[in-house]
């Protein structure tokens, strides 16, 4: 089957093959290839997705360890994805943590009380976000 045009398919190893997958959903194209060589650069395996409907496709397929979403996107936002992972027991527990712009306490509040553990907006520090993946990662059950 061809990769779509809006995600590669390719999972980005990095030199460890047991690193843990993650998974950015991100419609951004520039946030999306500079995390996924960042985090690939710092030891983890990184899959994207430029949507969240391919983004969901994509948890569906390679069960990511975590989930790095943007909440705005069109077709399915953030919100959606993460209701749609909820219901599927499968996907239940998988952590995601929400990447946005938006910064308005009841988008974030809406956020958490879906099951996202965080919710960092836009701009970030990839150092700070690399702190916080490495603990949502180590608390897994």
């Amino acid at each position: 089957m061809p990769a779509h045009p809006l995600h590669s398919g390719t999972i980005y190893n990095s030199m460890n093959p047991a690193a843990p997958l993650i998974l950015v959903i991100e419609d951004e194209t520039a946030i999306r290839d500079n995390l996924r060589r960042f985090l690939t650069l710092e030891g983890y395996s990184v899959l994207t997705a430029a949507n969240g409907m391919l983004g969901l496709e994509m948890i569906r397929q390679h069960q990511p360890a975590l989930v790095l979403c943007d909440v705005m996107m069109p077709q399915m936002t953030g919100f959606e994805v993460l209701e749609n992972m909820r219901k599927d027991a499968a996907f239940a527990n998988t952590p995601v943590i929400f990447l946005t712009a938006s910064a308005e306490r009841e988008s974030i509040t809406h956020g958490l009380e879906l099951g996202a553990l965080d919710y960092v907006t836009k701009p970030f520090s990839l150092p700070e976000l690399t702190s916080l993946i490495r603990q949502r990662l180590t608390t897994l059950p």
